[in-house]
């Protein structure tokens, strides 16, 4: 390689780095202002508010995939900590609720593809995996695939994810859900934990990614360390919990993740796609509130506890406004994974048959 050309992936490599420490240290102001304010998820709603407007005002930021799917596996282990042996007895008495997230998934694509067709304008391939409540990642992959404009799929789903992130914890809020003195500690503390604690979280962390991307389970990162996680606590192997200050550090890296997906969009782009998603979310939460009146009945846990299991936002995101408010954590994260999991495998599916049904006609 020649010197010039040398120089300039030097150069490169440099910015990339400087737009990543810039985007953890807004990222970081934001949660620890957050903080302080006492707000519900603080580390990430602040993180992901601060970078969103630093990605907008047209700031160089950005975050890589491998290092946010680090804090994903940290996430994991500590959702997987929420399953403790008393719990096991519950887990059987999910079932109603669990069958009627296939339901949900077909009203919400059904309902929400009708409105990015009609009202939004997009193409069908387009609205169709922007409608359909999967993984973001998995949604944009697919849907590109499919002849969809991927950064319109990315920007709706990203959209989404940051709306109901804001609204959610804010809605507990004002009608009392949430008590910002009784706010659950974050982690264990590091300095009390012991070294063979420490190792089983980690080979948890480590073994769950490999195993779950080894078996091609979607979203690796969070649901292979969470389901070992799981066994070794309900085994009662350890009832420790991952160190608050990982824990805090993910919410922070999930939250600037959000935010970066905005860098590079015009402000008209993404005012227009906030104003759709706003339609959007406002549809899926009306259907996620109807859906959690009706199976309260019937579920073995609180209301509360359906919604965050329904409600639009992403696994990540929801299970850790779970944590945050201390609101059966075990329960809906295991609601999303299995969302995500019948969405993924369906949504390519059901796409072939409407597209031969179209080509038919």
């Amino acid at each position: 390689m020649s010197k010039p050309a040398a120089d300039a992936g030097d150069g490169a490599q440099a910015a990339k780095l400087a737009s990543v420490a810039l985007a953890l240290a807004i990222g970081a102001a934001g949660g620890a202002l957050a903080n302080w304010l006492n707000l519900p998820l603080a580390w990430m709603i602040g993180a992901m508010v601060f970078t969103t407007v630093a990605a907008m005002s047209g700031l160089p930021v950005s975050i890589p995939r491998g290092f946010r799917g680090v804090m994903i596996a940290v996430l994991g282990v500590m959702l997987g900590a929420a399953f403790s042996p008393e719990m096991a007895g519950r887990i059987g008495q999910w079932w109603p609720s669990l069958l009627a997230l296939a339901l949900y998934c077909v009203c919400v694509t059904g309902s929400l593809m009708l409105y990015f067709r009609k009202v939004a304008g997009h193409d069908w391939v387009t609205s169709y995996f922007s409608a359909a409540p999967g993984g973001l990642n998995e949604m944009v992959i697919v849907g590109g695939e499919m002849g969809g404009d991927e950064r319109t799929i990315s920007l709706i789903h990203g959209s989404r994810v940051l709306l109901v992130v804001l609204v959610i914890p804010f809605g507990f809020m004002a009608i009392g859900g949430y008590d910002s003195a009784a706010r659950p500690p974050l982690g264990d503390d590091f300095s009390a934990m012991g070294g063979a604690d420490l190792a089983i979280l980690a080979g948890c962390a480590l073994l769950g990614v490999y195993g779950a991307r080894l078996l091609r389970i979607p979203a690796a990162f969070i649901t292979g360390p969470m389901a070992l996680s799981a066994i070794v606590h309900l085994t009662g192997i350890t009832a420790s919990k991952p160190p608050s200050e990982m824990v805090a550090l993910a919410q922070v890296v999930i939250g600037v993740a959000v935010g970066c997906r905005f860098a590079g969009v015009s402000p008209a782009r993404v005012a227009r796609t906030l104003l759709e998603a706003l339609g959007s979310t406002t549809i899926m939460l009306a259907v996620t509130l109807v859906f959690a009146l009706a199976l309260e009945p019937l579920a073995a846990t609180s209301f509360a506890a359906l919604v965050l299991s329904f409600a639009p936002g992403g696994l990540a995101e929801m299970s850790l406004i779970a944590l945050a408010l201390g609101i059966d954590a075990a329960f809906v994260s295991t609601h999303h994974i299995m969302r995500i999991i019948m969405v993924v495998i369906a949504a390519p599916l059901l796409f072939r048959l409407l597209r031969r049904r179209r080509e038919r006609k």
